[in-house]
């Protein structure tokens, strides 16, 4: 990784440089965990970013279950866990400072808690540290890219570069896509013309973040004062936050002078003049998402696709979550093993889930900022009255709330049709097993969960450290190579899918001796697996790189699942599979 500046000399024509398979711009968390996955996949990267360092203040200051999954996927655990606040509590006080509702999760079901406080800087230093592990990644800082030109097969990017002795000098890059991850401003969305739809909500917010934190709480406090809503946020490493709403009346130059700011922390802290401050800032909630994620061989993700106004703690995770789907799917493109239309389901897939999640978060905060005494003396009584209700104090404790992604339409086949391409979200089949199962929720187009299971290469591990980052085919039971025919076996193996038997650890010794060596056996020994396979009549399940289910089905409706979901991937049958690349790390031994 090399953040070095070569000249060009006046009066010659720029060097094109051809290093490269992806330029991302912008160093961002969402492109720079973008790099991480490719990096891993064995793939050619530089990151191109106009400043000349990473953003060093705090920023976002949520992160979750969904993002940590994707941070040990890349071996960045041990990296970026001393920087967090696990089970990050919520508690929504009214204007008297009583908790009028808490949200606190205690599920794990990929593997890590659902929420965690963090601080942003630190995390998105372990990402661009972590890419120092791949010689064919790099990041160049001080590179301002002005102008992209697309032909049929690649991207060419001019970046404006500051010379030593003064003045500007012209580099090009050369790559097969360009994904920009450049915030919400993103130059690669205007110059791709595509919409961002959504709204910018009037009401303004101070923002300050303290050292030494002055409360020593560890959690969060959102404000229901109608006075003036706030947020009070403990973060790692003493870090404090608060968030004031401002009046419409109040300028930005009155707000953030001192002596402003500690008039507003006077209800907080007994002496705001002694505080460590890091920044006072103004700034307004967004709420946008882009009309299309891909036009051509550009790509757009982060802050680039979708804005996401606080209350949620979304932001940093939704560009987490796009780099999640896109890594592995550039991957395949690049590989030769999937055409480059799989490439059109990353809007298919992500596009729905962030409107939602946007959408979710300008309720909360409606519900939160509430200013009129009468209004907000009725939501709080409300929320009293709901608590009374055991169901109701779960769906926002357990933060049930939260839309969690579910792809529809996409690399997916069709739990009932076996249609390629789609899935619906229920189980329609009129066979008994289908008829008498716990749910009739299908799992395909959902997450699968990541529970603890020992195998030969060790015991209590996590089970996506044991299949390894590419695809997986999951059967209860059987023997996969037992219940599939050849010339599925043979599909599977030009997809790089590995073969994987889950059962009670009671029998894992038997089926060890009996399987063969190119079927990863699992004990169950927690009875996680078997609970969920008990509950659903899906026996067999082709996992996804990025931990989606693609297919569920019982296992004589495996060869169809399959070719539905080669289908929708633009399967090419050619190249290597670009999997199981090793990453260094060790997060075997965490959460235990």
């Amino acid at each position: 990784m090399t953040t070095d500046h070569p000249r060009i000399d006046a009066g010659t024509a720029p060097a094109i440089d051809t290093d490269s398979e992806v330029l991302i711009v912008g160093a961002g968390p969402a492109g720079l965990m973008l790099a991480n996955l490719l990096g891993m996949y064995g793939r050619r990267v530089t990151v191109l970013e106009a400043m000349d360092r990473l953003i060093d203040y705090p920023r976002g200051v949520g992160l979750d279950d969904e993002s940590f999954r994707t941070i040990q996927t890349v071996g960045l655990v041990d990296a970026i866990r001393p920087h967090t606040t696990p089970q990050h509590i919520m508690r929504l006080v009214n204007g008297a400072g009583k908790v009028i509702l808490v949200n606190n999760p205690q599920t794990d079901e990929f593997g890590w808690h659902r929420k965690h406080g963090f601080i942003q800087p630190e995390a998105d230093k372990a990402l661009y540290e972590g890419l120092a592990r791949f010689d064919h990644v790099r990041v160049l800082f001080g590179h301002r890219v002005e102008d992209v030109r697309e032909t049929a097969d690649g991207v060419t990017a001019t970046a404006l570069v500051a010379r030593p002795g003064g003045g500007v000098e012209e580099r090009l890059f050369r790559a097969q896509y360009l994904v920009g991850c450049e915030g919400g401003k993103s130059p690669t969305r205007k110059r791709l013309g595509v919409t961002f739809e959504g709204e910018s909500p009037s009401t303004r917010w101070l923002v300050v973040d303290v050292n030494n934190d002055p409360l020593g709480t560890p959690n969060v406090f959102l404000g229901a004062d109608p006075k003036r809503p706030y947020v009070s946020i403990g973060l790692p490493h003493a870090v404090r936050r608060w968030e004031f709403m401002l009046h419409d009346d109040e300028t930005e130059e009155q707000v953030t002078d001192p002596e402003y700011v500690n008039a507003l922390l006077r209800d907080h802290v007994p002496d705001p003049t002694k505080l460590d401050f890091i920044r006072r800032r103004v700034f307004t909630h967004h709420a946008r998402v882009a009309g299309n994620f891909r036009t051509g061989r550009q790509l757009i993700a982060g802050d680039a696709a979708h804005l996401m106004p606080v209350w949620m703690g979304q932001g940093w995770n939704s560009g987490m979550r796009d780099a999640t789907n896109l890594g592995w799917k550039l991957a395949a493109v690049l590989s030769g093993q999937a055409g480059d239309a799989l490439l059109d389901t990353f809007t298919s897939e992500r596009k729905e889930h962030a409107q939602a999640m946007v959408d979710l978060s300008l309720t909360f905060g409606n519900f939160i900022k509430i200013t009129h005494p009468v209004l907000a003396a009725g939501r709080d009584a409300a929320a009293s009255l709901l608590n009374l209700f055991p169901s109701v104090k779960s769906y926002f404790s357990d933060m049930k709330f939260k839309p969690m992604p579910r792809y529809t339409r996409g690399v997916l086949a069709d739990p009932n049709s076996q249609a390629s391409g789609r899935a619906t979200a229920r189980l329609t089949s009129k066979l008994i097993p289908v008829l008498s199962a716990n749910t009739k929720v299908s799992p395909v187009g959902v997450q699968f969960p990541q529970p603890r299971v020992n195998s030969r290469h060790g015991e209590n591990v996590l089970l996506d450290d044991v299949v390894g980052n590419w695809w997986s085919v999951v059967v209860w039971g059987n023997n996969p190579k037992d219940v599939l025919p050849a010339e599925s076996l043979e599909k599977l193996a030009g997809l790089g899918a590995r073969l994987v038997c889950i059962l009670p650890e009671t029998q894992r010794g038997w089926a060890e001796q009996n399987m063969g060596d190119d079927v990863l056996v699992l004990g169950d020994h927690t009875g996680r697996m078997k609970k969920w396979f008990d509950d659903r009549p899906t026996p067999m399940v082709f996992l996804r790189p990025d931990r989606f289910v693609a297919g569920a089905c019982l296992t004589q409706n495996g060869p169809a699942t399959l070719d539905a979901i080669l289908r929708s991937m633009a399967f090419t049958g050619r190249g290597a599979a670009p999997g199981r690349v090793a990453v260094p790390h060790d997060a075997r031994s965490l959460l235990g």
